[in-house]
């Protein structure tokens, strides 16, 4: 995809050649890739500045991140294949490119945990320790790279219409992008071969900055190690249950029509809203 015309037209924002990557000695590369990787990089520093803050070794954190990263990337593949089967049952192959697009924040996210889990585990740390100061650099990670779907035109809503934010797009991109059921919503909100789509990925990390900054200011006022990242998992579960029910790209549970992100985002509410009701009676407050 190259020379997109992306318009904000209600804010009066056009970019006129939005392009999803650019070449070097002949190299594609893709700006989505790009902006993942610096989204890692900025989440590894902002993870850092939290251990500093706090007291802890910023070496735990740069080991972690060498694991965490590679194992994200894999988790967040695997997650995608899952719930996408039908694309790559006919050519198993197609798995292994990952030039060709398909990961899935959920899937990095659960990786992470696990590998966190374990590298806690293995090296005797504490885990909610680890979990409160590495979810700051996880949401950090995730403003960022969000804005690599804004390069390739995708993870977008339904017809936005005169909203605020509205997202104009070239109809023959945004079908691409689309399940075949919203294709024939939308098609009736085409004029001009342009459509007016609400720019999920802009509501997201719009959100997750609203949930950094609050993550920040609450860490100190946490009452026991693990607190800062369960209202993490509060915090970004509630963004995507909203903004899931906006995409028309969403990835179903198995012979339903329900959107696998959306239910687990609703899960792992309620659980992590009954975990710290439940951690707080106990009184297990943090050793001063």
């Amino acid at each position: 995809m190259r020379g997109v015309r992306v318009e904000f037209p209600n804010i009066g924002i056009s970019f006129h050649n939005i392009s999803s990557g650019f070449e070097i000695f002949g190299f594609y590369i893709a700006f989505y890739g790009v902006i993942i990787a610096l989204g890692m990089m900025m989440g590894y520093f902002v993870a850092v500045w939290q251990a500093k803050k706090t007291g802890q070794k910023t070496e735990t954190y740069l080991d972690f991140a060498l694991y965490a990263i590679f194992i994200s990337v894999l988790g967040a593949r695997i997650y995608y294949v899952i719930f996408s089967w039908d694309r790559y049952k006919d050519n198993l192959w197609e798995i292994f490119n990952l030039r060709g697009g398909g990961l899935a924040i959920y899937g990095g996210v659960i990786a992470a945990v696990i590998t966190a889990l374990v590298y806690c585990k293995i090296k005797k740390i504490n885990f909610g320790l680890l979990a409160d100061t590495a979810c700051l650099g996880l949401v950090t990670g995730q403003i960022i790279g969000r804005w690599g779907n804004f390069f390739n035109c995708e993870a977008f809503g339904g017809y936005a219409g005169s909203h605020l934010l509205a997202m104009k797009l070239p109809w023959s991109v945004a079908r691409t992008h689309m399940s075949e059921s919203s294709i024939k919503i939308m098609e009736q909100y085409v004029v001009d071969n342009s459509i007016l789509v609400h720019p999920t990925f802009l509501y997201e990390s719009l959100w997750n900055i609203g949930v950094l900054l609050f993550l920040i200011w609450y860490s100190k006022k946490k009452r026991f190690h693990g607190e800062v990242f369960l209202l993490y998992l509060i915090g970004y579960g509630l963004g995507r249950v909203w903004i899931e029910g906006l995409r028309t790209d969403q990835l179903f549970l198995w012979g339903t029509i329900l959107p696998v992100s959306q239910v687990l985002s609703a899960l792992m509410v309620v659980a992590s809203g009954v975990l710290i009701v439940v951690l707080r009676k106990k009184s297990i407050v943090i050793e001063k």
